[in-house]
């Protein structure tokens, strides 16, 4: 398994057998095939853990079209303050118009000790979707520890190195057999931890 899977699946791994609650913004998990834009089989694992630790598990999208569960706004999130458990923010706050004011209606909604798992992409290619979001962000290592420092814990895990993200900008990206070439060859070369990667998955604690 690569290091940002790793990462990944052990952070919601924590999350989802310590809190009873937890909101995807914008469905970015991708595990329902009746709510939200996309699904991911390959992320299964993590409907399989919601249901084995009777997690509460709802969308938020401001699309009514996706059918979330419920139909809100990052910017001006829907929750009291300090009640929410966990949240997931996975490839959202590339498409908001101030990603700075949601990380704030996060960090406001989430109960002390709350925790969230967020992705955001840095060398990654544009991906709006007209008539639902714009695409009007990317961000740096040095850019998110800043963006997060009011929550208590904050870990970074980059996601593929030099190599590997100049890759999946290329056709070839679409083939598993050079994404996996391009790994080998990124830890061959030091370029695993390079700063040049194609995104960041972030874990915060409120």
């Amino acid at each position: 398994m690569k290091p940002w899977d790793a990462f990944f699946r052990e952070r919601m791994t924590r999350i989802l057998s310590e809190k009873k609650s937890l909101i995807d913004i914008g469905g970015g998990l991708r595990i329902s095939k009746e709510k939200g834009n996309r699904f991911e089989p390959r992320n299964a694992w993590i409907a399989d853990a919601i249901r084995e630790n009777s997690v509460d598990y709802k969308i938020l999208d401001p699309v009514p079209d996706y059918s979330p569960d419920i139909v809100g706004d990052i910017h001006d999130l829907p929750f009291a303050a300090n009640s929410v458990q966990s949240i997931a923010c996975i490839a959202v706050l590339e498409h908001v118009e101030d990603p700075f004011k949601a990380r704030e209606e996060m960090y406001r909604v989430l109960e002390p000790g709350g925790m969230a798992m967020v992705y955001v992409p840095f060398l990654y290619y544009f991906h709006a979707e007209k008539g639902y979001y714009g695409d009007y962000w990317r961000f740096t290592r040095e850019g998110l520890a800043l963006m997060f420092k009011r929550f208590s814990k904050v870990e970074i895990q980059p996601v593929r190195g030099a190599l590997g993200t100049l890759v999946r900008l290329t056709p070839l990206g679409r083939y598993r057999f050079f994404e996996h070439l391009a790994y080998y060859a990124d830890i061959i070369s030091g370029k695993l931890y390079s700063n040049q990667v194609s995104g960041y998955f972030v874990f915060l604690v409120k």
